[in-house]
């Protein structure tokens, strides 16, 4: 695997461009709009077909911003960037950097959920490659039909979990979308390079199947044997057409996403965001809590609501922390409680098909009742009462689980409560920091899957930090790149949470946020790249790295968003 080579963005030397007049302004790579000079509209046949002004990119930025802002509407400015970025990726991209706080929130969560939910309403133009059941034994050559042959990072569902919404059928294509957006934005990757694919593989959801405008495939959702050897194909497709490609599954519902990560990590450079990424953000605000507490990672007691994928990554990384901080094992499994829909994991409790991985998170009986928790059905409440956690963390997609009695009841057994209802989209999380904060007397460090407001409590003002998980996949997945690597190790995402943590600031850590400012977003991740490829080459996926070669290797691999001359100077 070798780098790509510098390509539009960079202003080194002019850029080959086939297309002229109409065909560049409709090519999103090249287009400049207005910015044109008058040398490249004579050279590419563009006289007449711009207004006279030549405006400059700064310029540019500041009169997008503005139209942008005029819309009130969150779905209406996510309909407005989506079109920015099918016609000027470079000016797109330049606004997300000036103004990340601003816009991440509209390409993606919140309002990217609401997007996948309005996906086919709202359908502009393609974007991607859809797979489905029609095309079984020929998805390599509709693979094929990707407009770049050198992919070299694809981000894949079945858009059966979207966020905490569910099954959203072919709209969840939104989230490939969005996730690739959010590479180029923190990592630096050139869009050329990537590729988002939805598996269509149908839907369950009825409402949505049955109406007029839906663009998906409309039958019940493929299942069993036939849905996995899907699967396979698209892989082999993947190996055959994209062999340099790093291969990022998102938004499988919690067994698929397990079956297929296990089946397919060693075979094919992958990793799952939902599992992994979300685990080493959640780590990442513990380990930053941890600090901000003035207490020891080995010393904490932590509860989990909702055991899904993301619960029992959280769980497994959480518990790989503790280890190395000397803690034991069965200790360990004493500390993490996980709680489902049906109460505390607590062996011997009947799991239903599918959902076996829940045994290595099920409390032994004994020392469930050794705290006075009997019964199949231990609530999140009676946990909370009897272990008296520092800890609790939510990825539930049960809104408002975190009641006031249950913090309150948490809040009474810790000093600094750390309290995370990361479920998302907003609508979606287990809590409000405007609540939470005045629940535990402005005691708790609190930290939320979307975006929320500061809080105003007891005279000071506190800053929400958002465990997003842009903090960490767009740095492990340029590292695993850069070192050309075989396999994303779990230990990968482990230095990507420490480093993570590291990057919290004393000064942020003061206004209440267990998280970095997202304006330091790109060089956060460039930090976890670095971290991630020296991880690799430690446990020998990779090959050894000079520290010189790492970083000349990681600015070969970053794009910005510059114009390109299109004729020489």
């Amino acid at each position: 695997m070798t780098p790509p080579t510098k390509q539009s963005g960079s202003p080194r030397g002019a850029a080959p461009v086939a297309e002229r007049g109409t065909g560049l302004l409709q090519n999103p790579h090249f287009n400049k709009g207005t910015a044109f000079s008058r040398a490249e509209r004579a050279a590419f046949g563009l006289e007449g077909l711009l207004p006279d002004q030549v405006s400059d990119l700064p310029l540019q930025v500041s009169r997008v911003h503005a139209a942008l802002q005029s819309k009130g509407d969150p779905l209406e400015q996510y309909i407005g960037l989506v079109a920015l970025q099918d016609r000027n990726e470079v000016l797109f991209y330049r606004l997300l950097l000036e103004h990340v706080e601003t816009y991440l929130p509209i390409v993606y969560t919140p309002t990217v959920g609401l997007a996948t939910q309005r996906y086919s309403e709202i359908f502009r133009r393609p974007r991607g490659v859809w797979i489905t059941p029609r095309h079984r034994g020929s998805v390599a050559r509709v693979l094929a039909n990707a407009p770049s042959r050198d992919v070299r990072l694809i981000v894949a569902t079945d858009a059966e979990r979207i966020l905490g919404l569910g099954d959203q059928g072919a709209g969840g294509m939104g989230i490939p979308i969005g996730k690739l957006a959010l590479y180029t934005l923190g990592a630096g990757i050139d869009p050329r390079l990537t590729l988002p694919v939805c598996l269509d593989v149908g839907t369950d959801n009825e409402e949505l199947r049955n109406k007029d405008l839906y663009l998906g495939l409309r039958q019940p959702r493929l299942r069993g044997a036939e849905y996995d050897a899907l699967v396979e194909e698209f892989v082999a497709a993947v190996q055959e057409l994209f062999p340099r490609a790093l291969l990022q599954w998102e938004d499988f519902k919690k067994v698929n996403a397990m079956r297929i990560l296990e089946r397919y990590r060693k075979r094919i450079l992958s990793f799952n965001d939902d599992i992994q990424g979300t685990a080493a953000v959640a780590l990442a605000g513990v380990l930053a809590g941890v600090r901000a507490t003035g207490t020891a990672l080995a010393d904490q007691r932590i509860v989990m609501s909702g055991a899904g994928a993301a619960g029992i990554g959280i769980a497994d990384q959480i518990g790989r922390a503790l280890r190395r901080a000397g803690v034991g094992d069965e200790e360990i499994r004493r500390r993490i409680a996980v709680v489902d829909s049906r109460g505390l994991l607590v062996e011997g409790r009947a799991y239903r098909e599918g959902e076996e991985y829940k045994n290595g998170y099920s409390w032994p009986r004994d020392y469930a009742a050794s705290l006075g928790l009997t019964g199949d059905e231990i609530s999140l409440a009676e946990v909370v009462a009897k272990l008296r956690p520092t800890v609790l963390i939510g990825v539930s997609g049960q809104p408002g689980v975190f009641t006031e009695d249950l913090v309150r009841s948490m809040a009474a057994g810790v000093e600094r409560p750390l309290v995370f209802p990361f479920s998302n989209p907003t609508s979606q999380a287990e809590a409000r920091p405007a609540d939470v904060i005045p629940w535990t007397e402005g005691r708790a460090l609190v930290a939320t899957g979307s975006p929320f407001e500061p809080v105003a409590y007891g005279g000071r003002t506190w800053e929400i930090g958002q465990g997003n998980n842009v903090y960490i996949f767009p740095g492990v997945g340029l590292g695993a790149l850069v070192a050309e690597a075989r396999e994303v190790t779990e230990e990968m995402f482990t230095a990507a949470a420490e480093t993570l943590a590291s990057e919290v600031g004393d000064g942020e850590i003061e206004r209440g946020l267990l998280y970095p400012s997202l304006r330091r977003l790109r060089a956060v991740s460039h930090g976890i790249a670095r971290a991630a490829a020296r991880q690799a080459a430690a446990q020998e996926v990779a090959p050894p790295l000079a520290p010189e070669e790492l970083e000349r290797r990681l600015a070969d691999w970053i794009w910005e968003a510059e114009y390109r001359p299109l004729v020489p100077a």
